[in-house]
């Protein structure tokens, strides 16, 4: 049976009769019978008394008036579901940020999405960049925020934010006076790095490599604040984006600007062709539209 039929058959007996049904419905009588007669076929049963002028239910036409109501109000209530959660999404997100964007955003981000969708959870998934798009490309995180590059043709990107990164090194090291550095003045110094399943790996030995050198790695490691302390320590240097340095507490550590820095750019990804939940949606309208947040 179609719903039409059973929201017809509900109006006819509204308005106790075919004719008053099809005026205010606007729908002709002819139409109306066809469409009862279709019903009763394919229920098997009559859902009018045909002897009588005055419209009477049968019993069984009392048993699908009945239950035609509950199931258009469970249909009309479904759409208002939708609607609502349109409007004011709710569930549970996975969000996959590596641990530096985490400890450098992550805070301001979930107390401000917090604030304007408090119906939706983010489920924080902290790994480096490559095993977040792994995640997200295996459909296990909704959606992640990595270092580009990422390969395109596997996610749907938009971007978030850039900045430069510079040298943090030890305030007694020779360097530490210097306004600006050049790349090429560091090749002898001993690099503290991410390890390699941070895109930030990578991306700094390439840099390097560029420049004419292989850097020499002392320690690696996945915390941003380890590394900042190892540098503290006098253990060696790093090249770090310049928004770490507000988050540091150690004050033996300087940031000297680099010529020509490498760019850290940082992307929304979402895998391709996968469904967005009304709350993915919101969470990327959040991160790159309405969000006001200072970072």
């Amino acid at each position: 049976m179609e719903l039409k039929e059973l929201r017809y058959f509900i109006e006819i007996v509204n308005y106790d009769g075919f004719s008053r049904a099809a005026e205010n419905i606007f729908v002709s009588q002819p139409t109306l019978s066809k469409s009862i007669k279709k019903l009763e076929s394919k229920l098997n049963v009559e859902l009018f008394e045909r002897s009588t002028r005055k419209l009477i239910l049968t019993d069984a036409g009392k048993i699908v008036f009945k239950q035609a109501q509950k199931i258009l109000g469970a249909t009309d209530e479904l759409n208002i579901l939708l609607d609502d959660l349109a409007l004011i999404p709710e569930g549970n997100i996975k969000f996959g940020i590596p641990p530096l964007i985490g400890a450098l955003f992550f805070p301001e981000i979930a107390g401000a999405f917090a604030q304007a969708h408090p119906k939706i959870k983010l489920e924080l998934v902290e790994h480096g960049a490559k095993k977040i798009e792994t995640l997200i490309g295996d459909g296990k995180v909704e959606i992640g925020i990595v270092v580009s590059p990422t390969v395109e043709d596997k996610y749907n990107i938009f971007p978030f934010k850039k900045e430069n990164f510079q040298v943090f090194l030890p305030a007694n090291h020779k360097l530490a006076n210097r306004k600006i550095l050049n790349l090429e003045e560091l090749k002898k110094e001993k690099f503290i790095l991410f390890n390699p399943e941070f895109a930030l790996h990578d991306l700094i030995i390439r840099y390097c490599q560029n420049a004419g050198f292989q850097p020499l790695i002392a320690y690696e490691s996945s915390q941003w604040d380890l590394i900042t302390e190892l540098v503290n320590a006098e253990l060696g240097i790093t090249i770090l984006p310049v928004s770490v340095y507000s988050k540091m507490n150690n004050h033996n550590v300087k940031m000297i600007p680099l010529k020509n820095p490498p760019i850290w750019q940082l992307n929304i990804i979402t895998k391709k062709d996968s469904y967005h939940s009304y709350s993915v949606k919101a969470l990327l309208n959040f991160l790159t539209k309405d969000t006001n947040l200072d970072i």
